[in-house]
């Protein structure tokens, strides 16, 4: 059984968020306001959000498993308020109501309206789909990430995200990190090229004018792994494995891939694979085409991973679909929506990534605090040097 554990709850316009994380070891030092918050800040950012954001001010509230801003080993637990939810009493009450509701009878293509219905019997109003299915529930994902983000960098492991390409734009590649990080920091898109953020914006624009919405690419990298997190012993316990369910299971992501991705397919074996070589007396590789990942574990290398964002589903102009109630042909429910939340799908990915791999390290070592943990890190880390 996975020694990390977590699950959400809550609707998108319900009157919180709720998270319950298990397996964080005793010890680290966690507070919200410094912690969790400014991570969910920038989820909320980026050009093209909806009015929503501005309504929203996202804060985590710890209400159990931390004292005195130190981890006691016990489960996790984080509420998100809905400010907004003041707004939806009526349509999302707990308890019954004899208030006349609007129902939602029209489904939208690409969303799980259709199919959610079908799956729970709520032909007669999808909402109830919805309100849950709606990737409002990531900010609670970015919460539970974030306190594994603050382990992981406990232990020496650190992070970055950002945006490869929206819609037909794509940044330039820059390698040197931290040029990337301050390009990244001072774009409202999240891209490490200037000339590619205006031209973002200006297909922001052009979309919201027609109706439409964009998707696009982002990448997620993280430093400091030590070798052989994952294993290759069964197929469940693979770390690409594992990383590729966490990704795929964030709404609207359709792909991931990791290094070189899906271009290894048109390469040669000379280059694709990464040469082995020692750096002073390290054991390393002189590239990272595989992204880290060799077997289904870490090599020491960054671990890379990208994913490809589908347009929203919500379009201004809607698609056909078709009237639950008597089956006739009718444009698809509006639902107020994002233009591109590229943006902040790079820092969702970034934390569901950090799940992951807190997960996979937290089954490689044990460890029921920090320091147990941060030991067993640092002896594996001595097996990558030459004596």
């Amino acid at each position: 059984m996975a020694q990390l554990k977590f699950l959400t709850a809550g609707e998108s316009h319900g009157k919180s968020l709720v998270g319950i994380i298990d397996g964080i070891p005793a010890g680290v030092s966690l507070i919200a306001s410094r912690d969790i918050d400014p991570i969910l800040a920038e989820r909320q950012k980026g050009y093209g959000r909806s009015h929503r954001q501005t309504i929203e001010s996202d804060n985590a509230e710890i209400t159990g498993g931390v004292r005195f801003g130190v981890t006691t080993g016990a489960p996790i637990s984080i509420r998100i308020e809905n400010k907004d939810s003041a707004n939806w009493s009526s349509k999302l009450s707990v308890l019954p109501t004899d208030e006349e509701i609007q129902c939602v009878v029209i489904p939208r293509p690409g969303h799980a309206d259709l199919s959610g219905a079908i799956k729970y019997d709520h032909q007669d109003d999808i909402r109830n789909v919805l309100e849950r299915a709606s990737a409002r529930e990531t900010a609670m994902r970015v919460a539970l990430g974030a306190v594994c983000s603050k382990v992981l960098n406990d232990v020496g492991i650190t992070s970055m995200s950002f945006v490869c390409s929206i819609g037909k734009v794509v940044a330039e590649s820059i390698t040197d990190i931290t040029t990337r990080k301050e390009l990244v920091n001072n774009s409202n898109v999240r891209m490490p090229d200037p000339e590619a953020t205006k031209k973002s914006n200006e297909l922001i624009d052009s979309a919201k004018k027609n109706g439409d919405t964009l998707g696009g690419l982002v990448q997620t990298e993280f430093y400091g792994l030590p070798v052989g997190i994952g294993s290759y012993v069964q197929w469940d316990r693979k770390l690409d494995g594992q990383i590729a369910q966490a990704v795929m299971s964030i709404q609207a992501v359709k792909a991931v891939e990791f290094g070189d991705g899906k271009d290894v397919a048109f390469q040669f074996g000379s280059e694709s694979h990464d040469e082995i070589i020692v750096d002073g007396k390290t054991i390393s590789h002189s590239t990272n085409h595989a992204g880290g990942l060799e077997g289904g574990m870490s090599n020491g290398m960054a671990i890379i991973v990208r994913a490809s964002m589908k347009p929203i589903s919500t379009l201004m102009r809607p698609l056909k679909s078709i009237n639950l109630d008597n089956g006739e042909t009718a444009d698809a429910h509006i639902e107020r929506s994002d233009v591109c939340a590229v943006p902040s799908l790079s820092i969702i990915v970034e934390q569901v990534v950090a799940t992951a791999l807190l997960s996979a390290i937290l089954d490689t070592f044990g460890g029921d605090t920090i320091s147990e943990l941060h030991e067993r890190i640092n002896q594996r880390r001595k097996k990558s040097i030459l004596q």
